[in-house]
């Protein structure tokens, strides 16, 4: 009764107030790593979310609205972290907001903890940490069905006691039980006034209140609880703050208090000691274990956990994977390049002949519209990702792959980066932060580009749906398989990048690797929607701004100059056909007279002469001037690669084709020879796997290893390694055919 009369009149006290002059209320989103707190944001914020970094690091902000009735309040996601002792950048980021060590981010007025329910015993540690930072707190027990499955239960109002009268509220993030309630006591939250805990360790309090009493500490001044993590973990910014506040002698005298308060033991056992007492004590009073019942899911579980099982299902669900982004893919693509065709085709009846129409209809329709076809293709992928970091396999796939990895001086440390450059190398290398080991982590970094990215997606799927049939073989397709083959291409050349640095440069003992494994559950189609979405977005978005950008700039350097003598022999051309033909045949004849009159024009404007320029770098290769000229336009971004091909071939000889694949097929040298030969075409997929084409990539390197060597190499080796296997490819494919 208590708690509800609270909660009117917290929701009196904010709707009193006129909304527009309200002060925007921050709540920090909090708990360890697999607790279903991403899926609580998700369930709180909906679609008003959005993502940033924070300022001079490449970590993700992940902030929200959460609509608690009339009354606003923003949450911030933070990662996931075990304690206030951080051990990764982004663990570090985590404590700092809390601590409000950010610029821009100012420390939050509130804390939402959440709590897994099956693992009381390592979310309570950190629980004791947050709440003494003295912040208006609300703690969510999630997952409280599984462990309700598992036999054990709880008694929420002696825990509600044991821990200083903070709210707790059981939840199932996935349904949304016990929502209202934690939206109700957020109200209180926002409304009320801080209520100090009282703190679960007395003597470091004390202790910790005792260097900053007589003293005036003022705004930059450490706070207490910087001085407790000092003390406990001698953390750098606190004891900056203390010597500015005491002097250097300060520094003897933490010391002497450490000496007492820990018994000669490091700070960090002396506390898990302490705090760990306390939770075993609170957990005999709380919570009541039964035998768990025997389900058929706990034993088809217990299966898969065992190693061969475990690999059998690895590879399945791999073959899956990449069955499933071209068997399903295809009748929304074809959807797509039916509706690109038509709005060209429609644009271009509605535009007399001219540089608009060539601008919006061979520039801007052809060169987004030939990457926008492979949304589908890139949403399959997205979408068994992210499935399977939300039922909890992919930290499994990283267990099951730590003793593959080790031969090549790695661990499965390295394995959930590597795993997540299967769909962009930039996250893949920002989470390699994780990595405490620098050789590890470097090795990781330079592996991760080459893993197929779904960016390289796009220029696969032409390549592969232009020049392999689409036979299959019982359930298989042979289209799937090759891009499978080029999945293990780049797993290859990043497993063998790794092992050459590991036993030269970076050479080292090998890592140690644990692992937290969080329990098999159903995914949340709420969480799974909005993370496809905002994969979505980003795609859409580069793809109308980069790709747009890129496209237009390939049509003018394809376009200009003009030649007035090109035209006028077209025109004579034309009138002479017309004198002399008729019917089918004179169409004909003008179709062919315009194509190569845009043949023509293409090869003396600037991207044509710049094409030439490369040429005989990559004529070893067997490509014209064409694809070099493409492949140089791409070497900032590798996806607009296609879009440079669509503007290219949209304006060439082909451009009678109706589709880019076909215009491939169709594509002649001078002397009338395949430009996309089998060897060519083999080579051309073997440099794209390796060669490193991304400026988003190597400026990610760069950023995550301080150092313009470590990308400058990167690119260098890549594009080497890419180069040196089309060429023998080429070379040795051309001969056994001829």
């Amino acid at each position: 009764m208590a708690n509800l009369m609270s909660s009117v009149a917290a929701s009196i006290a904010i709707d009193a107030i006129p909304r527009s002059r309200r002060a925007r209320v921050t709540f920090a989103v909090v708990g360890n790593p697999n607790a279903g707190k991403s899926t609580l944001f998700n369930r709180l914020t909906g679609l008003r979310q959005k993502t940033a970094n924070y300022p001079g690091v490449t970590v993700e902000k992940h902030v929200g609205t959460a609509l608690l009735g009339d009354s606003p309040l923003d949450l911030i996601d933070l990662p996931g972290i075990f304690c206030l002792t951080p051990d990764s950048a982004d663990e570090r980021i985590a404590v700092d907001v809390l601590l409000g060590r950010v610029a821009g981010t100012p420390q939050p007025d509130g804390i939402l903890a959440v709590v897994d329910a099956t693992r009381l015993y390592q979310g309570l540690f950190l629980l004791q940490q947050l709440a003494e930072l003295e912040r208006p707190m609300v703690v969510a027990l999630t997952m409280a069905d599984a462990a309700a499955r598992n036999g054990t239960q709880f008694d929420i109002d002696r825990l509600h006691q044991c821990l200083g009268g903070m709210p707790i509220v059981s939840i199932v993030a996935t349904t949304g039980r016990g929502l209202i309630d934690l939206k109700r006591e957020l109200l209180c939250a926002m409304a009320g006034e801080t209520q100090p805990v009282e703190s679960f360790w007395p003597e470091l309090r004390r202790v910790a209140s005792g260097l900053l009493e007589n003293s005036d500490s003022g705004q930059n001044g450490p706070t207490v609880q910087e001085v407790e993590r000092c003390l406990v973990e001698d953390d750098p910014v606190a004891t900056e703050k203390l010597i500015a506040l005491h002097g250097p002698d300060v520094v003897t005298r933490m010391q002497q208090i450490r000496d007492e308060l820990f018994g000669g033991e490091p700070g960090l056992a002396a506390e898990a000691r302490y705090r760990y007492r306390w939770i075993r004590g609170v957990l005999d009073d709380v919570q009541k274990a039964a035998p768990p019942m025997a389900r058929w899911s706990s034993i088809v579980v217990d299966w898969l956990n065992r190693p061969y099982p475990a690999t059998m299902l690895f590879f399945l669900v791999m073959a899956l994977v990449f069955q499933a982004v071209f068997a399903w893919a295809a009748p929304f693509m074809d959807l797509i390049d039916t509706s690109v065709t038509a709005l060209g085709e429609t644009v271009s009846g509605m535009l007399p002949p001219g540089i608009v129409q060539s601008l919006i209809v061979d520039g801007v329709i052809a060169g987004v519209g030939s990457v926008i076809i492979f949304l589908p293709q890139i949403l399959i992928l997205f979408l068994f990702i992210i499935l399977l970091e939300d039922t909890g396999y992919l930290a499994r796939a990283a267990f099951l792959v730590d003793r593959a990895m080790r031969p090549v001086g790695l661990s499965g440390q390295s394995v959930i980066p590597l795993l997540s450059s299967f769909a962009c190398a930039v996250p893949g290398i920002m989470a390699t932060r994780a990595i405490p080991d620098r050789r590890d982590r470097i090795a990781t970094i330079l592996a991760a580009p080459f893993l197929t990215c779904s960016a390289r997606l796009p220029v696969y799927a032409l390549l592969i749906a232009a020049f392999v049939p689409g036979r299959t073989f019982g359930v298989l397709n042979l289209q799937g398989i090759v891009l499978f083959g080029l999945y293990l291409l780049g797993i290859i050349g990043g497993i063998g990048t790794a092992l050459l640095l590991r036993r030269s440069a970076l050479r080292g003992p090998k890592p140690n690797f644990v692992l937290a494994l969080p329990a098999f559950r159903l995914p949340n189609v709420r969480t799974v929607a909005i993370a496809l979405l905002d994969r979505a977005k980003v795609f859409l978005r580069r793809a109308g701004t980069v790709i747009f950008l890129v496209a237009v700039i390939v049509w003018a350097l394809a376009y200009f100059p003009r030649s007035d003598t090109i035209d006028d022999a077209a025109a004579a051309a034309r009138s002479a056909a017309e004198e002399t033909l008729s019917g089918d045949v004179l169409s004909r004849e003008l179709a062919r007279i315009e194509n190569v009159a845009a043949a023509t024009h293409l090869e003396q404007s600037a991207l044509g002469r710049a094409g030439k320029i490369v040429e005989p770098v990559f004529a070893p290769l067997g490509w014209d001037w064409k694809v070099s000229a493409a492949v140089i336009a791409g070497f900032p971004a590798r996806e607009v690669v296609v879009a440079v091909l669509g503007t290219i071939y949209a304006v060439g000889e082909e451009a009678d084709e109706a589709s880019l694949a076909d215009r491939l097929r169709s594509a002649r040298f001078a002397d009338g020879g395949i430009v996309f030969s089998l060897p060519m075409v083999l080579g051309l997929l073997v440099f794209y796997a390796w060669c490193l084409q991304c400026v988003a990539t190597l400026a990610v390197i760069r950023r995550e290893t301080n150092s313009w060597r470590w990308p400058i190499f990167a690119w260098a080796y890549m594009t080497a390694l890419g180069y040196l296997g089309a060429l023998l490819i080429y070379q040795v494919g051309t001969a056994i055919s001829a």
